[in-house]
């Protein structure tokens, strides 16, 4: 059997090869910043005739169709150089993680922009500068690698997540053909790799929580 061979064999009993394309972001932003206040949007809705009690609040389940991309956050041994004799060595102490960096297609009623103008607002009030205790702005957020039938094959948790940093929006008359997006960064407490099962349990429990 040549290489090429015993590579295509490997690759089919792992199941396939991951695609970059295959992903799922699952997480549930505060209450608070899911509601839709913007006085224009209802008044508007009002007169075109499709307002509805709905329309006060942001359907969480939309922010799973509008993530364009994201990263599975890296992780790093912190270590010490120690002197041993005469040759320097290192001692593992702790471990860093990168903050997520997630990017989503804005529609033309700014849904996205609308649910972290919210969410940050709430963080720290643009008026008082009070801060939010962090349970009350926190959530987890769930990044899925999926196979071809949409099967969740591996995932991540990020605990105790909340947005850090919402970038700019560009707008330019030389970009008539392109998509408008929205850049945000996370942190987070806790990095926990998730196997297909885990995974798919804490999806269903971040979907519920809205209820909660």
């Amino acid at each position: 059997m040549s290489d090429i061979d015993k590579l295509k064999s490997t690759i089919s009993k792992k199941g396939g090869i991951a695609r970059a394309n295959r992903f799922r972001v699952i997480f549930t932003p505060p209450k608070t910043s899911l509601l839709n206040l913007n006085l224009e949007t209802i008044i508007s809705s009002a007169i075109s005739g499709n307002f509805s009690a709905k329309n006060l609040i942001n359907n969480p389940r939309d922010i799973d169709m509008l993530c364009d991309s994201v990263s599975i956050p890296g992780k790093q041994i912190s270590t010490i150089d120690y002197q041993a004799e005469k040759q320097s060595i290192k001692i593992p102490y702790g471990t860093l993680h990168d903050d997520v960096s997630l990017s989503f297609i804005l529609t033309n009623d700014y849904y996205m922009k609308t649910v972290f103008d919210n969410w940050i607002n709430n963080i720290v009030d643009s008026d008082t500068y009070k801060v939010a205790y962090k349970k009350d702005i926190t959530t987890d957020v769930i990044i899925q690698q999926l196979d071809e039938q949409n099967t969740p094959i591996y995932g991540v948790k990020l605990e105790g997540a909340f947005p850090t940093t919402m970038n700019e929006i560009v707008l330019s008359n030389e970009s008539e053909n392109t998509i408008q997006k929205l850049n945000v960064s996370f942190s987070y407490d806790k990095y926990k790799p998730e196997g297909a099962l885990s995974s798919t349990g804490s999806a269903i429990r971040s979907a519920l929580s809205i209820f909660g």
